[in-house]
Protein backbone atom coordinates (compact mmCIF):
# COMPACT_ATOMS: atom_id res chain seq x y z
CA UNK A 1 0.00 0.00 0.00
CA UNK A 2 1.36 3.57 -0.95
CA UNK A 3 0.52 6.23 1.21
CA UNK A 4 -0.35 9.67 -0.64
CA UNK A 5 0.49 12.93 1.03
CA UNK A 6 -1.71 16.11 1.82
CA UNK A 7 -0.93 19.12 3.17
CA UNK A 8 -2.17 20.48 6.45
CA UNK A 9 -0.68 23.02 8.96
CA UNK A 10 2.80 22.95 7.25
CA UNK A 11 3.49 19.21 7.80
CA UNK A 12 3.12 16.40 5.12
CA UNK A 13 1.57 13.10 7.15
CA UNK A 14 1.58 10.56 5.33
CA UNK A 15 -2.20 9.50 4.11
CA UNK A 16 -3.65 6.49 4.75
CA UNK A 17 -7.86 5.47 3.76
CA UNK A 18 -8.31 4.82 7.06
CA UNK A 19 -6.64 4.40 10.28
CA UNK A 20 -6.94 0.38 11.77
CA UNK A 21 -5.70 -1.30 14.80
CA UNK A 22 -2.86 -2.67 14.90
CA UNK A 23 -0.96 -0.30 12.56
CA UNK A 24 2.87 0.52 12.68
CA UNK A 25 3.71 4.29 12.59
CA UNK A 26 7.24 5.75 12.64
CA UNK A 27 7.21 9.09 14.72
CA UNK A 28 9.33 11.65 12.06
CA UNK A 29 11.11 13.35 14.66
CA UNK A 30 12.91 9.83 16.41
CA UNK A 31 12.51 7.33 14.07
CA UNK A 32 10.60 5.34 16.71
CA UNK A 33 8.29 3.17 15.55
CA UNK A 34 4.22 3.37 17.38
CA UNK A 35 0.88 0.39 17.52
CA UNK A 36 -2.14 2.26 17.40
CA UNK A 37 -4.13 0.35 20.29
CA UNK A 38 -7.24 2.07 19.86
CA UNK A 39 -8.84 4.12 17.85
CA UNK A 40 -12.38 6.13 19.14
CA UNK A 41 -14.52 9.98 18.59
CA UNK A 42 -15.32 12.31 20.54
CA UNK A 43 -17.60 14.75 19.27
CA UNK A 44 -16.12 16.20 15.92
CA UNK A 45 -12.88 14.78 16.36
CA UNK A 46 -11.30 11.78 15.90
CA UNK A 47 -8.14 10.53 17.86
CA UNK A 48 -5.71 7.38 17.63
CA UNK A 49 -3.56 5.49 20.73
CA UNK A 50 -0.91 4.75 20.44
CA UNK A 51 1.96 2.80 21.79
CA UNK A 52 5.40 2.49 21.26
CA UNK A 53 6.66 -0.53 19.87
CA UNK A 54 9.29 -2.07 22.60
CA UNK A 55 8.14 1.01 25.44
CA UNK A 56 6.63 1.23 28.98
CA UNK A 57 3.53 2.23 30.41
CA UNK A 58 4.47 5.75 29.87
CA UNK A 59 5.30 5.35 26.01
CA UNK A 60 1.59 6.07 25.17
CA UNK A 61 0.10 9.21 23.05
CA UNK A 62 -3.10 10.38 21.90
CA UNK A 63 -3.23 11.85 18.30
CA UNK A 64 -6.19 13.23 16.71
CA UNK A 65 -6.64 12.22 13.12
CA UNK A 66 -6.36 14.89 10.28
CA UNK A 67 -8.86 14.23 7.77
CA UNK A 68 -7.94 15.29 4.02
CA UNK A 69 -9.42 14.76 0.46
CA UNK A 70 -7.12 12.18 0.13
CA UNK A 71 -8.11 10.38 3.32
CA UNK A 72 -6.59 10.24 6.86
CA UNK A 73 -2.95 10.85 8.16
CA UNK A 74 -1.67 10.98 12.05
CA UNK A 75 0.17 14.77 12.27
CA UNK A 76 4.17 14.15 13.03
CA UNK A 77 4.09 9.94 12.03
CA UNK A 78 5.09 8.19 8.95
CA UNK A 79 2.71 4.83 7.64
CA UNK A 80 5.45 2.46 8.15
CA UNK A 81 3.98 -0.74 6.85
CA UNK A 82 3.53 0.29 3.17
CA UNK A 83 7.46 1.55 3.05
CA UNK A 84 10.43 0.16 3.14
CA UNK A 85 11.53 1.67 6.44
CA UNK A 86 9.90 -0.90 8.82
Amino acid sequence: MTGRRLRTKGYLPVSVSSILLGQVWQLKATGDNWLVTKVYTEVFASYAVLRKVGGGEADVRRVKIEKGSDGVGLPGFIFTQGSDAF
